[in-house]
């Protein structure tokens, strides 16, 4: 029997006699016939070897085991049906009932050819399928009591037929993707209705190997029977696809390579005549330019080798252009070609002071190094961070520096960098490498002293590629950047004399060891004060130039800028100030578009009118009204902001309740204040008693936003000790500081911060630790102004300090 899918089409086109031109194929009703045909109980049981035959379907056989002739010719004779069944081994010349399969299909003999060879060939067609109850006899052949198989097909019969419908389409398409199978057989099996005989045919004539045919015949439910066949049937298919799509390549690939070969050949025969080759002019080319470059003697031999190996390749492989763009990125990087500084340090100061507004440590720290540059003449660069909240002007720090100093000025954000091959580069093996960011930018420079600014190196993250702020390492180490080492270059380049500005919010997303080597200045948040000068100085005349106005059209008198800054913004640098005038200019230039009449200056009370409602009034101090009501302080990455403590206390169990979306550090801050009060009560002059017969609340409003740390300790003290004592909090007083079990109260950070936010919201008085007093006086005075410090060395001081002496008008009875 033919198994594959063409040999089975190949076989539904052999004729059967001189009469009759092709078998025919089952129709409908002879379908219908078959389901009603009476089958004998007992039928002679023909074995076959190596196929499976279908009800419906029409195969030839050759016989040759004398048993079988014998049944054949005697079954010929009488009513021509007989039962086929598959043999377990082929192998097995006189098979007996264990040795064939128990599930076959009767048959009805079509027509006995008598073969030239002497063989007896038989084209038989499958009626119904069967089950092998019992064997009778053996001789002369096979005799066997049977029992017929119905099939089933479970209603609605829409599933049967959508099945059907699919196993059509894909035999069509492995029709058309063959090159064996003749066209007239999607003619054929578009022909066929029944669902069953359809699924018949299509596994008779499939690839399917024995066993899995015999399952399939075995299978009583049409539908499960056609799903098994789908899923083989769409392996197939995908499996032809497939070969399809290889040997089109291959003849592409083919086409693609002869083409380029005769192009080539040719390309070198009008070259020859007109007297030279682009690739040995591209050569002297690269040889002339390296004779300017002001490498040492070990870069310039890496260079001769490679360029050899350059000469030495086809142009027409991948890796001369992976080699030319090596030889190129070697040509154009600045290899010992510096930029001269300018020693001018008047110059300088002139230039930091006139782009930036405030920022004295930065800047001392930048006069300095071209202090000692100037009297020494050469040293390695310092690698600075500057470490603030946004908007300070930390990134356009570094543009003013390189001006200062006559240097390049190059910019690079890390912010999201998650391939550590951003930095050091690809290695060249493969297609498309390139070097390192550092590189690349070194070379868009033509310089090898630049002022490098590393923005948003505290939002680095890593992956499966690796960790890019481990390859950052070896860049900003002083000792090891004289001979950093790009994958792609494979040959060490000297980053000593660059000068890195490195940019962050914070330190705490900063690897420890990369922070280890970078010189950290803070640079803080601006005074109202300060905001204005900015504003007048640098934001008002960028934005009037960006908006094609001037001063004649357009001015900002203090009193509105004062109003921007307090009322429609709420940050510790100047983005939002500079987005709000930017806004207004824009309502203006609108209004002069239109010929409105409008007065020149941006009067205060029509803000309101341009910006909309101040959106931001909240920071202002609000006054204690409430015993158990106290004023903290924090440090955010945006700048400093106060927040409130509220203790409320219920009958109860002296059960403890934290709310306000507290961190970890927090709800121990105020379990550490809780037990400092209940061990001392004696310093607010309460019951101990009172602890165990009242439940304690602490809330710190605002709690969509997460608050942490430790700062908030003396204040949750104070907020407790106020609530048990009924004794209200002295006005505008605001506190920070750690808490110990023993009341002592340690210094915290952010010290700047916190000062400017209490200016902002006008508290005049802040307590704050005694060892927190260095921090405080180092701060300009222009930041205190307004201010006084209560510094405090353990809690006692501070209760003194916060809490009057006389409780609320109506005290509640806490007994």
């Amino acid at each position: 029997m033919k198994s594959d899918f063409s040999k089975g089409f190949e076989d539904l086109f052999v004729p059967i006699d001189e009469d009759t031109e092709y078998i025919p194929l089952l129709a409908d009703d002879e379908d219908e016939a078959m389901g009603k045909m009476n089958v004998p109980d007992v039928l002679p049981i023909l074995p076959l070897r190596n196929t499976v035959l279908f009800p419906g379907v029409v195969i030839p056989i050759t016989v040759g085991r004398d048993k079988s002739v014998k049944l054949i010719q005697d079954v010929y004779k009488k009513n021509k049906i007989l039962g086929a069944v598959s043999q377990l081994d082929a192998n097995v010349e006189d098979p007996k009932m264990g040795d064939i399969y128990h599930v076959g299909t009767v048959a009805h003999i079509l027509k006995i050819l008598e073969m030239p060879d002497g063989s007896t060939s038989v084209i038989i067609q499958g009626k119904k399928r069967f089950k092998v109850e019992d064997l009778l006899t053996d001789k002369p052949y096979h005799v066997a009591r049977i029992s017929p198989l119905e099939d089933t097909v479970e209603e609605p019969r829409e599933e049967a037929n959508a099945v059907a419908a699919t196993l059509k389409d894909l035999a069509i398409k492995i029709i058309k993707l063959s090159s064996n199978i003749p066209a007239e057989a999607t003619f054929a099996v578009k022909n066929i209705e029944s669902p069953s005989f359809l699924i018949n045919f299509l596994a008779s004539n499939s690839e399917l190997n024995m066993e899995e045919k015999q399952k399939l015949l075995e299978m009583n439910n049409v539908v499960k029977r056609g799903l098994y066949l789908l899923e083989h049937l769409s392996k197939e298919v995908q499996m032809l696809e497939l070969k399809s799509d290889i040997q089109s390549k291959v003849k592409t690939d083919l086409d693609q390579q002869q083409r380029e070969f005769l192009l080539h050949q040719q390309m070198k025969t009008i070259q020859d005549e007109l007297g030279g080759n682009p690739m040995d002019q591209e050569i002297a080319e690269y040889k002339q330019k390296a004779k300017k470059k002001k490498w040492s003697e070990e870069v310039a031999k890496d260079f001769t080798r490679e360029l050899d190996k350059l000469q030495r390749l086809n142009p027409a492989t991948g890796e001369y252009s992976v080699q030319v763009n090596y030889i190129q990125t070697m040509l154009e990087l600045p290899w010992n070609e510096f930029t001269k500084d300018n020693f001018n340090l008047n110059r300088a100061t002139r230039i930091l002071e006139k782009d930036h507004f405030g920022l004295e440590k930065v800047k001392d720290r930048i006069l300095e190094h071209l202090a000692v540059l100037k009297l020494k003449g050469d040293m390695k660069s310092p690698i600075l961070c500057l470490v603030g909240p946004p908007g300070v002007g930390k990134t356009s720090l570094g543009k003013s520096v390189a001006e200062a100093l006559g240097r390049k000025y190059i910019r690079m954000s890390l912010g999201g960098l998650h391939d550590e091959a951003e930095i050091r580069g690809h290695r060249k093996t493969y297609i498309g490498a390139m070097p390192g960011r550092i590189v690349q930018n070194l070379k868009k420079a033509k310089s090898s002293n630049p002022v490098f600014v590393l923005d948003e190196i505290d939002k680095i993250g890593r992956d499966a590629h690796g960790d890019p702020a481990s390859a950052l390492l070896e860049v900003l180490d002083p000792e090891q950047n004289s001979t950093f080492h790009d994958n792609f270059l494979e040959i060490d380049y000297d980053l000593s004399r660059v000068m890195f500005i490195a940019t962050a919010n914070t330190t705490s997303g900063i690897h420890p060891a990369l922070l280890d080597r970078m010189e950290i200045i803070n640079v803080s948040g601006y005074i109202v004060e300060e905001k204005i000068e900015i504003a007048k100085r640098h934001l008002i005349p960028k934005q009037l130039e960006n908006h094609g106005l001037t001063r004649q059209q357009v001015t900002f008198p203090k009193k509105s800028i004062e109003k921007i800054v307090e009322d429609y913004t709420r940050e510790s640098g100047v983005r939002q100030l500079d987005n709000q005038i930017a806004k207004t200019l824009r309502v203006r230039a609108k209004q002069l578009a239109f010929n409105e009449e409008v007065d020149r200056k941006i009067a205060v009370d029509k803000l309101e009118e341009i910006l909309g409602k101040p959106r931001y009034t909240k920071e202002k101090y609000q006054d204690n009204h409430f015993a158990g009501v106290v004023t903290g302080l924090a440090w955010t990455a945006s700048g400093g902001e106060i927040l409130y403590v509220e203790t409320s206390l219920s009958k109860g169990e002296g059960k403890l309740t934290l709310t306000g979306n507290l961190g970890d550090v927090m709800k121990e801050s105020a379990v550490i204040a809780l037990e400092f009060l209940k061990s001392h009560p004696d310093i607010i002059g309460v019951d101990p008693a009172l602890f165990s017969r009242w439940n304690i609340h602490i809330h710190v409003p605002e709690g969509a936003i997460p608050k942490d740390g430790p700062s908030a300790g003396i204040t949750m003290v104070t907020s407790i000790a106020s609530a048990f004592t009924q004794r209200k909090v002295r006005r505008q007083i605001a506190m920070t500081g750690e808490i110990t079990l023993r009341g002592k109260v340690l210094p915290v950070g952010g010290i700047k911060e916190k000062i400017l936010a209490s200016r902002r919201a006008g508290i005049t008085t802040i307590v704050i630790s005694e060892e927190n007093r260095r921090d405080v006086e180092e701060i300009k005075e222009i930041y205190r102004k307004g201010l006084n410090f209560t510094y405090v060395q353990d809690i006692f001081g501070v209760l003194d300090r916060a809490l009057l002496k006389e409780k609320v008008d109506k005290a509640i009875a806490i007994n």
